[in-house]
Formats: structure tokens, sequence, C-alpha cells
């Protein structure tokens, strides 16, 4: 019952970091981004000064989830469950994300100022296609959902 709670957990986390859409990495600095969207120097210096200033920002929140999670997965191991602390940390991981998603939001904001229209539409387009590989490469065939492997054990096929 513990793990299929903290296995429920965890998807709702991906799915929720999915939902946020936001671009991995410094992708103002890879060279098909720059070329796609026609970035000029001082469009992408802008974009560094943005995630520059968020990153600090970004860190603390990520780290402060990060924490929260550790202890909730703990409290669910304990042997008797304390279902107050149980609501107290999930409240708290609950604000915990809402702040980092709203940090990820301002910088995403922010960063959206930096490019015209034009840009932000390519951007979009881009984004919405990794969503959807995202997603065709979730399933296997026919809407099946992947099976995790744990390290160490083969992976069993299905006749």
């Amino acid at each position: 019952m513990k793990r299929l709670v903290i296995a429920a957990a965890l998807l709702a986390a991906t799915f929720v970091a999915e939902a946020q859409q936001l671009p991995p990495g410094k992708w103002w600095r890879r060279d098909e981004v720059v070329r796609q969207l026609e970035l000029t120097r001082d469009q992408q210096n802008k974009l560094d000064e943005v995630f520059r200033a968020a990153a600090d920002d970004l860190i603390d929140a990520k780290a402060s989830v990060d924490k929260l999670q550790i202890a909730l997965r703990g409290e669910l191991d304990r042997p008797q469950l304390r279902r107050q602390e149980l609501q107290r940390l999930a409240g708290q991981l609950t604000q915990a994300r809402g702040k980092l998603f709203e940090r990820e939001l301002m910088m995403l904001a922010d960063m959206r100022g930096i490019l015209d229209q034009e840009q932000w539409t390519q951007l979009r387009t881009h984004l919405d296609r990794m969503q959807e590989r995202m997603r065709g490469d979730r399933g296997q065939g026919q809407g099946q959902p992947r099976q995790p492997q744990r390290q160490g054990q083969p992976q069993r096929r299905r006749p």
C-alpha cells in the first residue's frame, strides 16, 4: 500500500512538471533554437540575465520541494502512519510546489517579454511538439503504460 501511495505521488509530480511546459535548460543558447527563432545576440544576453536573476530562487524552491518529498516518503515508510503529520507535510509540499511553479512561470513571463510575437509562437509550437513526443513515449502500443524497469532485473516480455 505504501509503495502504491509513493508511486502515485511521483506520477502526479511528473504530470505537474509536464503541464508547466517550461523550456528545458538554456534553450536560447542551442544553435537550432537560435536559428529557428532568429534570436539576436542581444536577446540571448537578456535571456541569460533573466535566467541568472531567477536561478537562486529556483534552486531554493526546488530544494524545498525535494526536501519535503523526502520527508513525506520517510513519513510514509514509518511502521505507524501519522495522518496529521502526513497532512501537514502534504500542505507544505503543495505550497512549495506552488512557489516553484510561480517562480518558473514569472521567469518564463520575463523571457516571453524578450521575444517578439512570431518568436514566441514558434517556441510554443516547439514546446507543443515536445509534449506530444513525451506523451507518445509514455505509452507502449495499444495505450498501455510503460512498466518501470527495476535496476538489475531483466524486463519481462508479455506473450
